[in-house]
């Protein structure tokens, strides 16, 4: 062989590594790319941005409720209905009445009952056939307004596999359903009618077809006199990326000929889990309102959350127009009305969403935190927080959720709960030295730690000195030095401490120090007020009872150089002068108590 074969060889790649799946069955070979995108070189919705929310139409008790394992009972979609008219729902999809006597029934209690608020709009679904469109009509009698939803497939798939039908044939399946809607609504002249149509599986039809389809119901409807026409766009299935459904839309809304006079609706469901992507980016390519359900229930993977879509809009300063402050009630009815759980995941509303166990997320979520407490002016008053794209508070949850602790937590996890929780606003070098002790229990323990344990571990390592206990004491200025004397019980013997120095600190010190021989020096100090809401009455720590508590009116934290060594320590009292001789007496009993060991 040449040498320039050789190189050659030798300059090669290397062939990609190939997984061969452990079951033949799972074969990508049986599947082609989307054939459905319409071309759309010059689409604008890109350049565009959310302004403001959509309309907003509610399909739980429809469309989520067929989804349904054990569908809703009646009292079960009434409970469902009066919450979503609570959030501001103001068209509320709420049932195939031609399809079952309960979904007929529910729509006449409804209506006979006096459920609906003028400002509410019934919806309701049928396919397109006379006897359905008959029974529908006759289930909304005597509502004050309402919207009848027709609907047929328009899909390639439908029409060669399931209907057997062409272009032609289908359209005129949608023309003749849209002019029995107009015979039928005209024997109930005392409703206000709107008319809705969807192209079923819009996603996966041609878009060119679905303009077509759509433009010959708008014919026999002509919005443009008048009648109020909502044109809705499934994606019945997911079929493609969101900005594919986003190109379908724009395409849809520039070629259709009474665009003007109608409204353009959405109804995406999850099986890429795009659904709410592509609504959103639906909206920016023309359309004016959204179908959906809460936390997202529905067929297969599910429709669009409109609950995580609001809050999206929410999270970016626009007004939902729906009301999710109180969203763990609405999540209970949801959940229970449906009989499924909640991920501890899901958007906004899992019990997860908010929690961070990493250390460097919680240390950067507590300085955001204490800094908009301290600029309140600086920031407007904005919410603008490290890994919270919301204030869990504007919508009832608390900040106990937001910081949990487990083997992965740091410093600014473990300080964040004792200071909300506890009214202790650690030093640096206070979070670091007792982030250690946490951490070693969490991964002793191997599992989360309750606040209440942390907080017990907090006071067992600082706050009970075990044998030591300062006692009676007095301070006194005299010639520009400060005197020291006082009783301290180590280890059940009660000695005198008599030192000097520049504060009570620095003489107390110097009076431990000359009596166990140790050499000993303050590294560090800090203090401050304990907030009053954290304080019990009965267990305020004065001069006169000896254990040192975590209820009390100052804390002082201390850390030490002793024989070369460092501790730390706290002491909490009524009086701040008691609160720091105690915090040093901490830090030197574990000394004591390391070197004893």
């Amino acid at each position: 062989m040449s040498e320039q074969a050789t190189r050659t060889i030798q300059a090669a790649p290397a062939a990609p590594a190939t997984v061969t799946p452990k079951h033949t069955a799972f074969d990508y070979k049986k599947y082609r790319p989307f054939a459905f995108a319409p071309s759309l070189p010059d689409r604008t919705w890109p350049s565009k941005t959310l302004e403001k929310s959509p309309i907003w139409a509610s399909v739980d008790l429809r469309d989520g409720n067929q989804a349904l394992i054990d569908p809703m009972t009646i009292e079960q979609k009434m409970r469902f209905f009066k919450t979503l008219v609570g959030v501001g729902f103001k068209e509320i999809e709420i049932g195939f009445p031609s399809a079952a006597q309960v979904e007929f029934d529910f729509a006449r209690k409804l209506i006979e009952e006096n459920h609906v608020p003028d400002d509410v709009t019934l919806q309701v679904l049928v396919q397109a056939r006379e006897h359905l469109i008959a029974r529908t009509f006759e289930s909304l009698k005597g509502a004050k307004r309402a919207i009848v939803h027709v609907y047929n497939s328009t899909c390639r798939i439908q029409r060669e596999k399931v209907y057997g039908k062409d272009k032609a044939e289908i359209k005129e399946i949608a023309i003749t359903g849209a002019k029995l809607l107009v015979e039928y609504a005209a024997k109930y002249p005392e409703t206000e009618w709107v008319f809705q149509y969807s192209p079923e599986s819009f996603s996966q039809t041609e878009t060119e077809y679905a303009v077509e389809v759509c433009d010959a119901v708008c014919d026999v409807w002509k919005p443009e006199h008048g009648q109020e026409v909502i044109l809705n766009l499934p994606a019945t299935v997911e079929a493609s990326t969101p900005n594919v459904f986003a190109d379908q839309v724009e395409y849809f809304c520039r070629n259709l000929a009474k665009r003007e006079h109608v409204t353009i609706s959405l109804h995406t469901h999850n099986d890429r889990g795009c659904a709410v992507a592509a609504a959103e980016l639906g909206v920016l390519a023309g359309a004016d309102r959204i179908e959906g359900t809460l936390l997202g229930n529905g067929e297969r993977t599910g429709n669009m959350d409109i609950m995580v879509m609001a809050m999206n809009l929410f999270s970016q300063g626009i007004d939902p127009e729906l009301d999710f402050s109180n969203m763990s009630e609405i999540v209970q009815v949801v959940s229970e009305c449906n009989n499924l759980p909640v991920h501890p995941r899901h958007p906004y509303v899992g019990e997860l969403v908010f929690t961070a166990f990493s250390g460097s997320h919680q240390d950067a979520i507590k300085k955001c935190l204490d800094y908009n407490e301290k600029h309140i002016e600086q920031t407007e008053n904005v919410w603008d927080v490290a890994y919270l794209p919301i204030d869990p508070a504007h919508i009832g949850r608390s900040y106990q959720d937001v910081v949990r602790i487990n083997s992965q937590s740091g410093k600014g996890g473990v300080a964040y709960i004792l200071q909300r929780n506890y009214g202790f606003n650690l030093p640096r070098w206070m979070q670091i030295d007792f982030s250690r002790v946490v951490q070693h229990q969490a991964e002793t323990a191997a599992r989360e730690l309750q606040n209440d344990e942390i907080l017990q571990t907090f006071e067992n390592t600082y706050l009970q000195q075990g044998s030591f206990e300062l006692l009676d004491y007095s301070v006194n200025n005299k010639g520009g030095e400060v005197y020291f004397n006082g009783q301290v019980q180590m280890n059940g013997e009660t000695i005198t401490i008599d030192g000097t120095g520049n504060g009570p600190l620095s003489s107390f010190i110097d009076g431990l120090a000359q009596h166990t021989g140790k050499s000993i020096h303050v590294i560090n100090y800090a203090e401050h007020a304990i907030n009053p809401q954290h304080n019990s009455v009965d267990g305020i720590d004065d001069d006169t009872n000896s254990d040192n508590k975590t209820n009390a009116n100052a804390a002082a934290y201390i850390q030490l150089n002793v024989d070369g060594e460092v501790y730390s320590g706290i002491g909490t009292c009524s009086s701040t002068v008691s609160a720091m001789l105690k915090g040093a007496l901490s830090a030197f009993a574990q000394a004591v108590s390391t070197s004893a060991a």
